[in-house]
């Protein structure tokens, strides 16, 4: 009867797990996810969302915009910059997150079981052989479990250190694809400004021109119907007319659609219309002599070459980790566990323990990972030869460029000059005559036509000088504009176009010679590793400005923190001074902020970060002082 009653709580239990089952099947069969298409709505709205972000926050264009307002802008508002920007961002998030993975694991964890029958059974005696036929189970059907543990792997820390230097590299590697851009916007600035310019100057005298061609071309096909003048005449005269009116026509659309470049580097909304500032034309610098020099200095200088230099220490790590995986694995772990169970003895216990493990089949793998290591610094060797050997070649090409673009625009303002002299004579000798005064026009218009090819020469200059501007490598300005607003930016850049225009390519730069160097004081952070954090941060950040920080003598750049509580903020400051080999504070500045309280570490080193990027103008001019 028992036996009965057992077969039969089987097959329910069976037929139950069964229904289970089939339950989860029709479950997850309506759960199947089908391929669903956009909306024309949701299509709409996305396009109405992006539209706002492109132009949000940008100030309207009020006045002509000048060369200076033009690049301040491409710097604020164009898309691709703000691109780059945020992968550098995402570089830098990416690096504090890489390593937060050194730190030790601390795993808190907490479930419950339930089973629908007890564990346990029988037992046989090792010695005697003999079975025990009574079940035993040492397990509740239903308890719960809780734990606490700390495990530290130190394979684990050293390749997490080595994939965090690694990803520190990256966003070196972002940042200087960011100068890439800031150089390029400048450049194309440039270009655009001085050929929107010079169609704004002549738009005026070739639409006068472009009519009068017109009367006098209807003119002579009247004259040559009528046999008022040979045909021959008539026709030279029409065709000499056509090609002037074309090749106007060609260099107008040319130069005006240098306008729209224009608008487009600026993230100008469709439909502002705007005027370009007169400006005057500016004396073309000299072309470059010492081109040892300029090629040495755009191997120094070139983005393309510094993302080469940090790829070697990423390289270099990606070693130092295949290395670390042939080693043996050390694992230490503590923890502290609970079970409600109430057949334990004890229902809360610690336990630790050490763990070494070693692949020891990983040790076949040294030769040809010892190889593949071997190829890829060789690839890397071959590969920045290759784009330093491009440099160079973009350099000289440049450099020849712009002194062929010098030569242009010398003949074309000559011949504007003489298109202009013999116009004039032309109209004040025109007679009576239809020939005469047909003539006139033709002279007019090739007038114009050399006035076009006089701007267009000016601007190919000015690009031909951005185009070497940018293959040394020179940065436009410093990358602390971040937080500058419009006018304060369009400022700076008006004084560094000042300073190229009157230093050209003898400017200083610490590359040549000895680059200004201090020491790091850090002063009311009370951590020590925090401490370390943040010099290496600032250290960081004033050696992407050739400013070395390793090894200063005499002076020191002191940072001392300050903060007081306030109404549940943190009002802090930071205080830059530099202090002289003597310790008198030579020059000082101070960064004010507020913090929230109780505010994590990462706020404070922002906070640092956001005065160095304030002042760092300041500390410049206060190194170039010495």
């Amino acid at each position: 009867m028992k036996k009965n009653q057992a077969i039969t709580a089987q097959r329910n239990s069976l037929l139950a797990r069964s229904a289970v089952v089939l339950a989860c099947a029709a479950v997850m069969a309506g759960c199947s996810v089908a391929p669903k298409a956009l909306t024309a709505d949701e299509v709409r709205d996305r396009v109405k969302e992006d539209t706002a972000l492109m132009y949000e926050n940008q100030e309207k264009i009020q006045a002509p915009v000048s060369m200076e307002e033009a690049i301040a802008r491409a710097l604020k508002y164009n898309l691709d910059y703000r691109l780059k920007r945020m992968e550098s961002a995402l570089a830098l998030g990416l690096t504090d997150y890489a390593s937060m993975d050194m730190l030790p694991q601390l795993v808190a964890s907490a479930g419950y079981r339930d089973r629908n029958n007890f564990s346990g059974g029988t037992s046989i005696g090792i010695l005697d052989g003999e079975v025990s036929d009574r079940p035993t189970s040492s397990d509740e059907r239903r308890h719960n479990l809780s734990s606490i543990e700390f495990s530290w792997n130190v394979l684990d820390f050293g390749v997490s250190y080595y994939r965090a230097r690694q990803q520190s590299d990256q966003f070196l590697i972002a940042e200087e694809r960011r100068r890439k851009v800031v150089q390029n916007l400048m450049q194309d600035v440039r270009a655009a400004y001085w050929r929107a310019l010079g169609a704004q100057r002549l738009e005026a005298k070739a639409d006068e021109i472009m009519k009068k061609a017109n009367v006098a071309l209807n003119r002579s096909q009247e004259a040559e119907k009528q046999k008022i003048i040979p045909p021959g005449v008539a026709l030279k005269y029409q065709r000499a007319l056509l090609d002037a009116t074309t090749l106007l026509n060609q260099r107008r659309q040319d130069l005006e659609f240098a306008k729209r470049e224009l608008a487009a580097l600026m993230n100008v909304p469709s439909g502002v219309t705007f005027s370009v500032a007169e400006a005057k034309e500016l004396e073309l610098p000299a072309a470059p002599r010492d081109m040892d020099k300029l090629e040495e200095t755009a191997l120094l200088q070139r983005p393309e070459l510094r993302e080469e230099d940090f790829r070697k220490r990423i390289t270099a790590d990606e070693a130092r980790k295949q290395i670390l995986g042939l080693l043996p694995g050390l694992s230490i772990s503590f923890g502290k566990y609970h079970d409600s169970n109430r057949f334990l003895y004890n229902s809360g216990w610690s336990e630790g323990g050490v763990n070494v493990a070693w692949n020891l089949m990983r040790l076949v793998s040294i030769p040809a990972m010892n190889r593949a290591q071997k190829y890829q610094e060789e690839t890397d060797k071959a590969r920045r030869m290759a784009l330093s050997m491009a440099i160079l070649t973009q350099t000289r090409v440049a450099a020849e460029r712009y002194r062929m673009a010098l030569q242009d625009y010398k003949l074309a303002d000559q011949a504007a000059q003489v298109d202009e002299r013999l116009a004039g004579y032309t109209r004040a000798s025109v007679s009576s005559k239809l020939d005469s005064e047909l003539e006139a026009i033709r002279t007019e218009a090739k007038a114009v036509l050399g006035a076009y090819q006089r701007a267009n020469a000016y601007a190919n200059a000015h690009i031909a000088f951005g185009r070497l501007y940018n293959s040394v490598g020179f940065d436009p300005i410093a990358d602390d504009f971040e937080d500058n607003n419009l006018q304060e930016l369009t400022t700076r850049v008006g004084q560094h176009l000042n300073a190229v225009q009157q230093d050209a390519f003898s400017m200083s730069s610490n590359l040549f010679g000895r680059a200004p160097s201090v020491r790091l004081d850090l002063a009311g952070i009370e951590d020590p590793i925090q401490q370390v954090r943040m010099k290496a941060m600032v250290a960081e950040l004033l050696n992407r400005h050739d400013i070395e920080t390793e090894g200063g003598q005499g002076q020191s750049l002191r940072l001392s923190f300050a903060s007081t509580p306030t109404n549940g903020v943190e009002r802090a400051s930071w205080t830059l001074g530099l202090v002289g080999e003597d310790g008198q504070v030579k020059q000082e500045a101070r960064f004010a902020t507020t913090l929230p309280a109780d505010a994590r570490r990462s706020m404070y080193e922002s906070s640092l970060m956001a005065a160095m990027n304030a002042k760092l103008g300041d500390i410049k001019t206060w190194l170039n002082a010495e």
